[in-house]
């Protein structure tokens, strides 16, 4: 059987559990196994909130025999105060967090889809009080300020043998700027936005600027090489400073 074929049975499961573990409200299947089905693959994963009454989120936190029910449990991690990270025995894994009625009201989350609940439950609790809302769009002055001072300190610290801290601070964070530069590159493809991380999708939803991406992350050994490739893209289709560009090839 393949992967993406356990996922929803699993859910099920875990729906059936949380009813016969009692003070269970509601189970909420998010992304993939969420509204999202469409996205659903081999390579996804099981993201859910259990939702429980009042009082009692401490005891499906602390004890996972309601998820165990649905199948034996290899590995898991507390990851936040609210739920875990977890590999089941069949290799499914999932990340969950458990929340009483009036925490699911003021925290936001994408839409999501009700795999159980109970009769008094109302349905329209999948849907977020809060709802994600995108980053919103930054200068570009201010993006490419950013990028290129991130570019020089990263290179200064490449030469002065602190690779690591010069890949974080180029390949990290210049390129993360970089990445919401693409908006006014190219237009975006219609696949779905993830509202909490720009770097979800992304090369689906700018599958131009996604091919230059292995020239601007060519690794720890690699840093002048890859800001050139960057600085390059960016002088291409804007206007950067020239005193900027000089000093960072330089250092290059």
């Amino acid at each position: 059987m393949n992967r993406k074929d356990l996922l929803l049975p699993r859910l099920d499961a875990i729906g059936r559990s949380l009813e016969r573990a009692g003070h269970a409200l509601a189970l909420l299947g998010l992304g993939s196994v969420g509204v999202e089905l469409e996205r659903l693959d081999d390579d996804s994963d099981l993201d859910f909130f259990a939702i429980v009454e009042e009082g009692f989120k401490a005891r499906f936190v602390e004890d996972l025999d309601w998820l165990a029910g649905a199948c034996p449990i290899a590995y898991r991690y507390r990851n936040t105060a609210d739920g875990h990270k977890v590999l089941f025995a069949d290799g499914v894994f999932c990340e969950f967090a458990v929340f009483e009625p009036a925490e699911l009201r003021s925290i936001p989350f994408a839409r999501g889809r009700i795999v159980w609940k109970q009769p008094q439950v109302d349905p329209a609790i999948g849907i977020p009080a809060r709802a994600g809302e995108p980053t919103p769009s930054r200068a570009v002055d201010w993006l490419l300020g950013e990028v290129l001072t991130n570019l020089y300190v990263g290179l200064s610290r490449f030469h002065r043998g602190e690779k690591l801290s010069a890949l974080r601070s180029f390949q990290f964070h210049a390129v993360e700027s970089a990445l919401e530069l693409a908006e006014r590159v190219e237009p975006e493809s219609p696949a779905d936005r993830d509202p909490f991380s720009n770097e979800r999708r992304y090369e689906r939803r700018y599958p131009g600027m996604a091919q230059d991406l292995p020239q601007f992350l060519q690794g720890y050994e690699r840093t002048p090489q890859s800001a050139l490739a960057l600085l390059s893209f960016l002088e291409r289709r804007f206007d950067v400073n020239p005193a900027m560009a000089a000093a960072i090839r330089e250092r290059c």
